[in-house]
Order: structure tokens, then C-alpha cells, then sequence
């Protein structure tokens, strides 16, 4: 196999893990699918000829998105759009709903879609905003859909897969289980995307946990540095502040969005990860645990700690309302 590093495309990994094989009769959700990382992640995917449902939350850009990829890419399954809004939970039900209609069976759900360091605000059912979005919408979204993976998984004849996307983000703060969307400290939006973006890679180490034996295997993924529209809120006060979080700007090496969007789809389709569930993936690895905060890769022990992963994974079906 040939090496896959920090500059690998989605194309080299495709090229690497398939060759000239296809992904036809696969079947994938993924998130925030109209933009960046999430329209690059269907693209290569359909070029390979997998059945794509891009959740979107604007149906408008998701369909501008559909005429961008469709442009590339032919001859594969035409991907279907399906409306979803993260910040509600009602829509993600409905979502669930549409896509276990649609298809009884999944082979990979990932949870791309996000929000960064925005000013403080509620989702519609009274969650912090980053921790609704990033997190707690996508864990519904995925307890929901994981009986059509675990079919999925029994139909192909190997283990189905969920992609959460984390961030290095996840090194500004653990998540408080005491205070999860601040009703009792004080509010500071690098620290709330830090404890959202631990929340993911926790969350990939409780499904694993949980649904390993079912057939279904769960990782986290770093995509790197990459200018997309994540970046949406960052006021330059905010720029400066996330510069210092990260040690200068001169720690940075930007991806383009190709480069990025190559570990999820090196976590999603590599075989070698089969005993390897729960992990932390970046640059097309699986990543250090580490706590030395001098360091610009790896992951911190507290998000990949098991304990701690239970405990959110039993509060997170407690605030979503998971049956």
C-alpha cells in the first residue's frame, strides 16, 4: 500500500485503499453536504459509484452543491438530498426518517457537518449552540440510523461504519458533564468548540464501544487546517485568539479541501483499521494519544478515555431524548 501522509486528496486515497475497484451498493449519509469538506466527501465517493444522501441544512445550496458534483462526476446513482437541521431535533428525526424510507440499509453515516466559535446562542431546543450542533444532533442522528447500519453492515458482509469529525479544536477543552451547555460558567467561544469537538472524538469511542459487536465500527477524524466556511464567525479578535490557542500562525499548514476531506474517507474505507475502533485518525493516520500541549498533532487522553465516553454517551441519550 502506498503511503498516504498530511498532503494525500481524497483522489490518492481512493486510488490507494480501492484501486480500480468501485463502491457500487454502498450507501452513505453524510452532513453538512453542500459545502467544503462534506460536497468534496460525496464527490469522491460517487466518482467511485457509492449511493450518496447529502443532508444539508439551505435544500437551495444543496441542490447548487448536487449540479457541482454531478458536473465531475457520471454514470454512478444520483444523489438524494435530504433537508437537516442540526440545531433542531425534530429535524434531525425527520431526516432519520427520510433516509431509513429511502434505504433500509446504510454502510457508513458521517457526521461532517459543524460550527466554529460562534457567539453564544441556543439551538432551538435549548441547547449551547456548538455542543448542539456538532454534537448532540449528530448523536441522535446516528443512534437513530444505527439499525440501518447494522443492516447495512449484514447485507455487505462487513462492518458498517460512522465518521465523526473532530478537530484539533478538541485540545482547547474537555467537556464539562456538570455544565454541558453553560448555564454556570462563563461563555468563551473557543473553549465551547474545543469541549464540542472532544465531544466527537468521545462519541466515536462510545458507538464502537457499543455497536463494535453489531457490526458497526465508529472513528474520530482531525481533517487538518483548511480554509472552508467553518470559519464563518472568526471576527479578527477571534483569528488573534485562536493564533495564540495554537501556539502562532506560524504553526499552521493549510490543507486544501481535498487534503482535508482524505482521512475521513482513509478512516471510512481502510481495512486495517478493523481492529482499531474508537480511534483518533489525522493526516491519514491513526493518531497519538498524548498530553504535551507543545505538540501540533495527536489526541489528549481525555478525549479518547472510555470512562469518560460512557458518561456522555448516558448523558447525551438523556438531553436528546434517544429511545
Amino acid at each position: 500500500m502506498a503511503d498516504l501522509g498530511w498532503s494525500s486528496t481524497t483522489d490518492d486515497v481512493m486510488a490507494t485503499l480501492l484501486g480500480s475497484d468501485r463502491l457500487d451498493g454502498f450507501s452513505v449519509l453524510v452532513t453538512g453536504a453542500s459545502t467544503g469538506l462534506g460536497e468534496e466527501t460525496c464527490r469522491a465517493l460517487m466518482a467511485r459509484g457509492a449511493q450518496v444522501f447529502m443532508g444539508v441544512r439551505d435544500l437551495s445550496r444543496g441542490r447548487a452543491a448536487v449540479e457541482r458534483i454531478t458536473a465531475q462526476v457520471s454514470g454512478g446513482p444520483h444523489p438524494t438530498l435530504i433537508p437537516l437541521d442540526l440545531e433542531s431535533l425534530h429535524s434531525v428525526r425527520e431526516a432519520a426518517s427520510t433516509v431509513a424510507e429511502h434505504s433500509g440499509r446504510l454502510n457508513a453515516v458521517i457526521n461532517n457537518a459543524g460550527i466554529m466559535a460562534c457567539p453564544q446562542a441556543r439551538t432551538v431546543d435549548g441547547f449551547e449552540r456548538q455542543m448542539g450542533t456538532n454534537h448532540l444532533g449528530h448523536h441522535l442522528l446516528a443512534r437513530l440510523l444505527t439499525p440501518c447500519l447494522v443492516e447495512g453492515a449484514q447485507q455487505r458482509g462487513r462492518p458498517s461504519r460512522v465518521i465523526s469529525l473532530s478537530s484539533r479544536g478538541h485540545s482547547f477543552g474537555d467537556v464539562d458533564l456538570d455544565d454541558l451547555h453553560y448555564e454556570h460558567s462563563p461563555y468563551e467561544p473557543f473553549d465551547a468548540y474545543g469541549r464540542s469537538k472532544t465531544a466527537n472524538a468521545l462519541f466515536a469511542v462510545a458507538f464502537d464501544q457499543r455497536h463494535a459487536a453489531d457490526g458497526v465500527r465508529a472513528y474520530s477524524v482531525h481533517p487538518g487546517g483548511i480554509h472552508t466556511e467553518l470559519g464563518r464567525h472568526m471576527t479578527r479578535d477571534l483569528v488573534a485568539s485562536l493564533m495564540a490557542n495554537i501556539g502562532g500562525a506560524d504553526t499552521v499548514r493549510w490543507k486544501t479541501i481535498p487534503q482535508g476531506a482524505a482521512t475521513t474517507l482513509w478512516a471510512l474505507l481502510n481495512p486495517d483499521l478493523e481492529a482499531r475502533g474508537g480511534a483518533y485518525c489525522e493526516d491519514c493516520s491513526v493518531a497519538v494519544v498524548s498530553d504535551d500541549a507543545s505538540t501540533s498533532s495527536g489526541v489528549r487522553p481525555y478525549a479518547v478515555d472510555p470512562d469518560r465516553a460512557s458518561a456522555l454517551w448516558a448523558l447525551s441519550d438523556t438531553v436528546t431524548g434517544v429511545r
